[in-house]
C-alpha cells in the first residue's frame, strides 16, 4: 500500500522515538528513494533512476517559499519532509490569534512575532538537517541577485499584486540570444491559491508557459463598495465598517496625526468596531461583529485548513517532480473544489501573444489624439488583461523624460494632476510615441507604443 512521504517519515520518527541525534538515520529517505531509484509506469520517459537525484535534493537544491501563512506552513512541512534541506521563506506579516486555527507551526506564545521566523524555527527544530532561512520582509525588498540563487520558487500568497510582482521578476531574469530563450535562465514558479473550499495550483515555466498575467481574467475581482452607498445608503454591515475605515478614521484621527489604520492592532480594530456599531444602529443594520470588522479592514479571505493542505500537497508534489526530473510536471493549471463532494480539473492555460509580462511583442495603445490622459489611465487600470493599480506614466519629450502622471507621491501627483484633463495632442505626444508605465504589479517598467486612431 502506497504511503505519502509525510506519513512514512512521521511513522519512522515515531518508531525511533523522535528525531535522533540531529542527523540522518538508517532508512530515513527510503520513501523518497522509491521514487528516485527505480522506474515506474508514471515516471518521465527520459528519467534514469539513480542515487544522485536524492543527493541533489538533500545537498544542493535551493527552494524559496513565498508566504508563511495557511499555505506556507503546509508547504514548509511538506518540502522539508520530502528531502529538501535548503529552504528560504519570505513573509512580511506577524502572527495573529486568528491564524492559530490553521497555521499549525504557530502557538499562542508566538502571537506578534514574524511568521517567517517562527515557521523557520519550528521546522529547523523538528526536522534534523533541514535549514530554513527566514526573511521578515516584502518580496519587493530583494533585488534580482537574490532570486537568481534559487532553483524553484513556490508561492503561498493571498495577494494577486504580489503574485504579479514575482511573476514579473522571474520574467526579467530570462536571457535571450538572437530571440532564443536560454533555458538556464528559467526559474520555475509553482503557485497555489485557496479561497474557502476552492483552490488552484499551477506550474509556470517563465518564457515557455502561460504566466500569471496571461490569465488575469481567471482571478476574481476584489469587492469594492460604491462610495455613494457607503456614505448615504448603507444596507450591509460591511458598508458601515467601510464608512468608518475610509471616512471616519482619516477625519477623526483617533490615534494621532499620521497614524494609519493597522488591521493587526487590536486597539485600532476595536475603535473601528465601536464606530461601526454606532453607524449600523443609525440605519437599523445588524450583523456588525469584531471578527467581521477585522475581516473587512484586512480584506481577509475565508480560509479552510483542509483546502490549504490539499493545495499545498499538490504544489509540493510539483516541486518534487521538477527538482528530480522523475515525473512530468502539471500542464499547467489545476482547479480544486470540495464544496459538494470532491472535484478537480486540469487544463492547459495558453500564453497570450500580447501579454504585458511575458511576451516579446511591444504593447500597443490605440487612442485618438483628442483622447485625454485620464482615458489612458482608465484603460490601464480597467482593462482585464492589464489591471494595473496605480500606474505612473512617463514619456520622452524634446529629448527629456517627462512624468505625465504619478499617483503614489503626493507632491508629484498634485503637480501632474492637471495633465489628466489634457488631450494627448496637448501633452505633445505623437503617433508612435513610447510611453513608459511603472506600477506596483511589476518590478519592470512596461513600454507601450501609442498609435493614434482617426
Amino acid at each position: 500500500m502506497w504511503r505519502s512521504p509525510e506519513f512514512s517519515v512521521l511513522c519512522r520518527m515515531a518508531v525511533d522515538g523522535g528525531c535522533g541525534d540531529g542527523g540522518d538515520w538508517e532508512g530515513r529517505w527510503n520513501h523518497v528513494r522509491k521514487f528516485l531509484e527505480r522506474s515506474g509506469p508514471f515516471t518521465h520517459p527520459d528519467f534514469e533512476p539513480s542515487a544522485e537525484s536524492l543527493q541533489f535534493l538533500l545537498e544542493t537544491c535551493k527552494i524559496l517559499v513565498i508566504g508563511a501563512g495557511g499555505l506556507g506552513c503546509e508547504l514548509l512541512k511538506n518540502l522539508a519532509l520530502s528531502g529538501f534541506q535548503h529552504i528560504h521563506v519570505v513573509d512580511m506579516d506577524t502572527i495573529d490569534v486568528s491564524n492559530l486555527n490553521r497555521q499549525f507551526l504557530f502557538r499562542p506564545k508566538d502571537v506578534g512575532r514574524p511568521k517567517a521566523e517562527v515557521a523557520a524555527e519550528f521546522i529547523n527544530s523538528r526536522i534534523p538537517g533541514c535549514n530554513v532561512v527566514p526573511y521578515f520582509k516584502k518580496i519587493q525588498d530583494f533585488d534580482d541577485s537574490f532570486y537568481r540563487q534559487f532553483h524553484i520558487i513556490v508561492c503561498g500568497l493571498d495577494s494577486i499584486i504580489a503574485r504579479r510582482w514575482i511573476n514579473g521578476m522571474l520574467m526579467s531574469l530570462l536571457s535571450y540570444e538572437d530571440g532564443v530563450l536560454d533555458p538556464s535562465s528559467i526559474i520555475p514558479l509553482i503557485d497555489g491559491g485557496t479561497e474557502g473550499f476552492k483552490g488552484n495550483a499551477r506550474v509556470i515555466l517563465p518564457g515557455m508557459t502561460a504566466c500569471i498575467d496571461c490569465t488575469l481574467e481567471l482571478y476574481p475581482p476584489q469587492i469594492n463598495f460604491p462610495m455613494c452607498t457607503i456614505a448615504s445608503m448603507p444596507r450591509l454591515p460591511e458598508h458601515c465598517i467601510e464608512y468608518v475605515r475610509i471616512l471616519q478614521w482619516p477625519k477623526e484621527k483617533p490615534f494621532g496625526e499620521g497614524v494609519t489604520l493597522d488591521g493587526d492592532d487590536p486597539e485600532h480594530i476595536q475603535w473601528v468596531f465601536q464606530k461601526s456599531l454606532e453607524r449600523a444602529a443609525q440605519f437599523n443594520i445588524t450583523g456588525v461583529t469584531y471578527r467581521l470588522t477585522q475581516g473587512v479592514v484586512k480584506r481577509i479571505i475565508p480560509a479552510v485548513a483542509s483546502t490549504n493542505a490539499v493545495i499545498a500537497a499538490i504544489c509540493a508534489t510539483e516541486v518534487f517532480k521538477i527538482a528530480s526530473s522523475a515525473y512530468i510536471p502539471l500542464n499547467n493549471y489545476l482547479v480544486f473544489n470540495d464544496v459538494d463532494g470532491l472535484y478537480t480539473y486540469t487544463f492547459e492555460a495558453e500564453r497570450k501573444e500580447n501579454c504585458s509580462a511575458c511576451s516579446q511583442v511591444p504593447q500597443e495603445l490605440q487612442f485618438p489624439p483628442s483622447a485625454k490622459l485620464q482615458e489612458v489611465l482608465n484603460y490601464l487600470t480597467e482593462n482585464a488583461s492589464l489591471q494595473m493599480k496605480s500606474p505612473a506614466i512617463t514619456a520622452t519629450l524634446e529629448g527629456k523624460n517627462k512624468t505625465l502622471y504619478l499617483q503614489t507621491v503626493a507632491s508629484i501627483e498634485e503637480r501632474t494632476r492637471p495633465n489628466l484633463s489634457k488631450t494627448l495632442k496637448e501633452l505633445g505626444l505623437a503617433d508612435g510615441q513610447e510611453l513608459a508605465v511603472a506600477d506596483i504589479t511589476t518590478p519592470q517598467t512596461v513600454l507601450f507604443k501609442l498609435h493614434f486612431t482617426t
